[in-house]
């Protein structure tokens, strides 16, 4: 029966969903274009917020904790474990003030309204996945862009998003490089749950009434570890070891 509903409510999220990514698209160009980046970051963060109120059609609620006081005078890597699209906009909304940045998939950028455009010109990094030759060189562009702008760079070290929510094990090449890359960051690990259960059914329909959470764990220092992959082990057990599958 709840499947049934969700067929109409998916119908019409994603009709609001589209519609949004459209209005913004223009919306964007134009701040970037005549204003600058700060217009443009504001239109960014209201296209995030517009996006998680979407969500609430599909009965969808939102935890994000946070107890930490994170200075915005440094630059911070955020790692997180990636269950699905619904892990991107909450971590965009609610760590607005450090500036977040994206390593994403070159797919990404082109042919979707206001997200393409964010990726090309928002700061973020476009990488070809099976192409180390020009992933790796622009990684290490990306790392000295977030060092210098004291700005957060956000990656999934799985490499691609669980579909039942079990986490994958982490990639090592792309945290070990911004470690290098930006040595005066704080590494912020994010534990997400349940997000897996929107795409439950694949794109359509989607779930509805899940309660996606995300869990923001004790900053790390990176100087404060001379042996980076024990640095990436500890990451990767904080968060794994608050992913509950239910």
């Amino acid at each position: 029966m709840l499947k049934l509903l969700s067929y109409p409510l998916t119908s019409i999220y994603y009709l609001l969903f589209g519609s949004t990514l459209v209005i913004f698209h223009p919306i964007q160009w134009f701040c970037f274009n005549i204003f600058g980046y700060k217009a443009h970051k504001i239109s960014v963060d209201i296209l995030q917020f517009c996006l998680l109120k979407c969500t609430h059609v599909l009965g969808t609620r939102l935890t994000f904790n946070n107890p930490h006081k994170i200075s915005t005078g440094q630059p911070l890597i955020i790692v997180a474990n990636h269950q699905s699209l619904y892990d991107i906009s909450p971590i965009m909304w609610y760590m607005r003030k450090h500036h977040t940045k994206f390593i994403s998939k070159q797919e990404l950028g082109k042919g979707i309204p206001s997200v393409s455009y964010n990726l090309r010109n928002g700061g973020s990094v476009l990488i070809d996945r099976k192409n180390p030759r020009q992933s790796l060189p622009a990684i290490m562009k990306f790392a000295e862009y977030i060092e210098t702008t004291k700005r957060a760079a956000v990656i999934f070290p799985e490499g691609t998003r669980s579909k039942n929510g079990v986490p994958k094990p982490f990639q090592m090449k792309g945290l070990e490089m911004l470690f290098k890359k930006v040595p005066s960051a704080l590494v912020v690990p994010i534990s997400i749950n349940n997000s897996w259960k929107m795409q439950r059914y694949g794109w359509f329909p989607l779930g509805l009434g899940t309660h996606i959470k995300h869990t923001v764990h004790k900053p790390l220092k990176i100087s404060d570890f001379g042996n980076k992959s024990d640095l990436i082990c500890q990451i990767e057990t904080i968060i794994k070891d608050h992913i509950h599958i239910e």
